[in-house]
C-alpha cells in the first residue's frame, strides 16, 4: 500500500492524524497535512484506509499493491 496526499485540498480537521499519527501528521505552519512515511506498513493499512474515507476534503489516496505479500 501507498499513501499520498493532495495539501490543497486538505481543510485541516486533523482526522488523518488521529487516526494514524504514524503515518499522517499536521505542518506546524500552516495546519496541512505531512506524510510522516509513503510506504505503509501492515499494521497500519486499515487505519489509513479509514483516515482516507473520514478526510472531509478528500485530500488523501491511497493505492493499493496488485499482489500484496501474504502467504498463501
Amino acid at each position: 500500500m501507498q499513501v499520498s496526499v493532495d495539501r490543497d485540498r486538505c481543510c485541516s480537521s486533523g482526522m488523518c492524524v488521529m487516526n494514524v499519527p504514524a503515518v499522517f501528521d499536521q505542518d506546524e505552519q500552516d495546519s496541512l497535512v505531512r506524510l510522516r512515511q509513503t510506504n505503509v506498513q501492515p499494521d497500519q493499512f486499515e487505519d489509513v484506509r479509514l483516515a482516507a474515507e473520514l478526510c472531509p476534503g478528500g485530500a488523501i489516496t491511497v493505492t493499493e499493491d496488485g499482489a500484496g505479500q501474504g502467504g498463501a
